[in-house]
């Protein structure tokens, strides 16, 4: 791949958009949450003084991720959890396991962005290129 992984964020009718990119389908899934959590809280804000295990299914590539977003989110909204840094450790077929690298959230800290309520399965893409992969997911704002 000719650039490093990253993301960014596109606009959509009333909700955002992530766009994400990655030399492998792992590292992709990784860069899509955290441009997610940028949205809450810049990752260049939190520390990684914990981490949180999240785990997915879904039948299919693009529900694997709407899936894996929204337990990521699951764990921010029930647990206060801000998040610096994303690993992916597995993605075998329909199942994706990874851990977020953050601290509980902290108003005073952390700048707040949105409040991002949940993934969706409107235009969500998951997509093998000639040199990695690329993800497009919107989330409800």
């Amino acid at each position: 791949m000719n650039k490093p992984a990253g993301y960014e964020h596109f606009d959509v009718e009333a909700d955002v958009g992530v766009r994400a990119w990655a030399p492998s389908l792992a590292e992709a899934f990784a860069q899509t949450a955290l441009g997610v959590f940028a949205l809450i809280v810049p990752p260049e804000d939190v520390a990684e003084r914990e981490t949180r295990e999240v785990r997915a299914q879904g039948d299919g590539l693009e529900t694997l991720l709407v899936s894996w977003i929204n337990e990521c989110l699951y764990v921010h909204e029930i647990e206060g959890f801000a998040v610096h840094r994303v690993s992916v450790t597995v993605i075998p077929g329909a199942f994706v396991h990874g851990v977020l690298h953050g601290e509980p959230l902290d108003p005073a800290r952390h700048r707040l962005g949105s409040v991002v309520k949940a993934a969706t399965l409107h235009g969500v893409a998951v997509t093998a290129l000639a040199d990695g992969h690329e993800t497009r997911l919107v989330v409800d704002v």
